[in-house]
C-alpha cells in the first residue's frame, strides 16, 4: 500500500464540480464574524455524493492528503458536511473536550453492530457505570491471571503450523484473538467453530458499515440487493453467537469471576439487573474489538515479519537471551524491547482501527476553527500516524524510532493506539501483552516467506486487514 496522491475526479458536464472547488477555494483563510476560522472544502466533490465515493476508491490515501489543505478541512457526505481533524494536538483536544461526544457516521453506521447499549457506543453516566462494570478485567494487577491462557494459545498457534505448508493468516490471526478473548474474558471453550462464524461475519460486517458510513444512501440498503442481503445474513449470525455464548452461561449456572458474570450480576442506577439487551450489546463489544481489532493487527505483525526478516531475527535473538532457550512466558515481556517495539511500529503504519468520528453538543472552535453544534468530525489514526511532519521517514518501518532517546521527539497524540481520555480502550494492557507474546512466540520458532496468491494490500472496512495473507513458514 503507498500514499499516491489521488487523481481529483473529474468535473461533470455542467462543470459544477470545478465551480464548486473555486468557490471552495475562496474560503482559505476566512475568518467568520467572530474572528473564527471557517475550514475549506476539500476538492474533488461530486455533486449529490460528495466526497463520498473518494472515500470509497481511495480512503487510505484520500484522508491522508488532507493535511495538505488545512488542519481542519470540510468534506461533504451526502448531504451532510463532516468536519476533518488532520493534525495530532488536534485529534487529542478532540478526544479530552466535553464538547464531543462519541457519535456521527461511523457509530451511527455501527450502532447495527454494537447496539445502543453497548460500552464503545455509550455516552454520559451510561458508559461512565459500564466502565465502572468492566474495569476491573482490564486493571493492571488483573492481567498477569490472563498470563498462562495467552501462553497457551501462542504456542498452541505456532505448534499448529507446518513447517513449508501454506498458512492462512487472516482466519488464523482472527481465530486465536478470539480464543484468547473468549477464554480470558468470558471463560468460553475454544471456541473455534464460532471464531470462524465471526472472522467470516465481521469481514463482512465492517466492509458494509463503511461503504454505509461514506456513502449515506438510505432506503437503497434497504432493498433486496445480493449485497444487502449478505450483509444482513452476515450480522444476524453475529448476534446469534452472542445469544448463544449468554444462553450457555445461564443454563450452566456456573459464576466464574469472568466479565461474563460481572455482566450478568450488574446493576443499573437504580439497583435493578441491567438489561439483557445491555449484556449482548457489552458481549458484542468484548468480542468486536477483542477479534477484529486484534485479529487484524496480528496479521500486520506477520506482514511485517515476513517483509521485514531482519527484525524477525533480532526479535527471536532478543527472545533467547531472556529465555535461555525455554518458550517465552508472559512474564518475560517487559523484558523483550524490540519485540515490543515491532509490535508498536507494526500498529504505528497499519492500525487496526483508522478511523473515528464525534460530533459537537455545542458551537464551540477547535484550534481557531468555528464548530457548530450538531457537527460531525472526523479523523484518522492511519493518516495521523503517518504524517512525516511527526515522524522522519514516516513511511519506513523502523522499529527502532520507538527507543527511548528517539521515541521522546514524537509529538503528543501522534501515537495513541489505544486512544485517549475517557474512550481511551480499557482493554490496552490485555490487548499489547497477547500481541507481544504471539509476536515472541511466532519470530522464535519461524521466519516467514509469501506464497503465490498472498495479497496483502489493504482491505478497508471499519478496520484494515490485509486482502489475503498467506505465509509460509520456514523452522529456525
Amino acid at each position: 500500500m503507498t500514499l499516491e496522491s489521488v487523481t481529483p475526479d473529474a468535473p461533470d458536464a455542467s462543470g459544477a464540480s470545478g465551480a464548486s472547488e473555486a468557490a471552495d477555494e475562496a474560503t482559505r483563510g476566512r475568518t467568520d464574524t467572530t474572528g473564527l476560522h471557517v475550514a475549506p472544502v476539500a476538492g474533488g466533490g461530486i455533486p449529490g455524493l460528495g466526497h463520498g465515493l473518494r472515500l470509497v476508491r481511495d480512503p487510505l490515501a484520500f484522508i491522508s492528503q488532507l493535511r495538505d489543505h488545512g488542519d481542519i478541512v470540510r468534506l461533504r457526505l451526502g448531504p451532510k458536511t463532516v468536519y476533518a481533524v488532520t493534525t495530532p494536538a488536534l485529534t487529542g483536544a478532540l478526544a479530552l473536550s466535553t464538547d464531543y461526544i462519541i457519535s456521527g457516521p461511523l457509530w451511527e453506521s455501527m450502532e447495527d453492530l454494537l447496539g445502543k447499549e453497548g460500552v464503545a457506543t455509550a455516552n454520559g453516566p451510561l458508559h461512565r457505570r459500564q466502565r465502572r462494570t468492566i474495569q476491573p478485567a482490564f486493571r493492571l494487577d488483573a492481567i498477569p491471571a490472563y498470563g498462562p491462557v495467552i501462553e497457551e494459545e501462542a504456542h498452541a498457534l505456532t505448534g499448529r503450523w507446518v513447517p513449508g505448508e501454506p498458512v492462512d493468516c487472516t482466519t488464523e490471526a482472527f481465530r486465536v484473538a478470539v480464543r484468547i478473548a473468549a477464554r480470558c474474558l468470558l471463560h468460553g471453550g475454544y471456541m473455534d467453530e464460532r471464531a470462524d462464524r465471526l472472522c467470516v461475519a465481521l469481514s463482512t460486517v465492517f466492509r458494509g458499515m463503511y461503504r454505509r458510513m461514506v456513502l449515506p444512501l438510505g432506503p437503497l440498503y434497504k432493498l433486496p440487493l445480493p449485497a444487502n442481503r449478505e450483509f444482513n445474513r452476515a450480522l444476524a449470525d453475529l448476534h446469534r453467537v452472542v445469544d448463544e455464548i449468554v444462553a450457555e452461561r445461564r443454563v450452566s449456572d456456573q459464576r466464574p469471576d469472568d466479565l461474563l458474570t460481572a455482566l450478568l450480576e450488574a446493576k443499573d442506577d437504580n439497583g435493578d439487573p441491567i438489561g439483557e439487551q445491555e449484556i449482548h450489546d457489552q458481549v458484542l463489544a468484548i468480542l468486536t474489538p477483542g477479534g477484529e481489532t486484534i485479529g487484524s493487527t496480528i496479521m500486520w505483525l506477520l506482514q511485517a515479519l515476513a517483509a521485514h526478516p531482519e527484525h524477525g531475527d533480532r526479535m527471536r535473538d532478543e527472545v533467547l537471551a531472556v529465555t535461555g532457550g525455554r518458550p517465552v512466558a508472559f512474564e518475560d515481556i517487559q523484558k523483550l524491547t524490540h519485540t515490543n517495539n515491532v509490535v508498536v511500529e507494526s500498529m504505528r503504519l497499519r492500525p487496526a482501527v483508522w478511523i473515528l468520528t464525534r460530533r459537537a453538543v455545542r458551537d464551540t472552535e477547535l484550534g481557531g476553527y468555528r464548530i457548530p453544534a450538531g457537527a460531525d468530525i472526523i479523523y484518522s489514526p492511519f493518516a495521523i500516524q503517518r504524517d512525516p511532519k511527526s515522524y522522519e521517514r514516516n513511511l519506513e518501518f523502523d522499529p527502532d524510532r520507538w527507543l527511548p532517546e528517539r521515541a521522546k521527539d514524537v509529538p503528543k497524540y501522534a501515537m495513541s493506539p489505544f486512544g485517549v481520555g475517557n474512550r481511551k480502550c480499557p482493554s490496552d494492557h490485555f490487548s499489547m501483552a497477547q500481541l507481544s507474546l504471539i509476536a515472541a512466540a511466532l519470530a522464535t520458532k519461524f521466519r516467514f516467506e509469501h506464497v503465490p496468491g498472498s495479497d496483502d494490500t489493504t482491505r478497508v472496512g471499519i478496520t484494515l486487514r490485509p486482502n489475503r495473507l498467506m505465509l509460509r513458514p520456514v523452522t529456525r
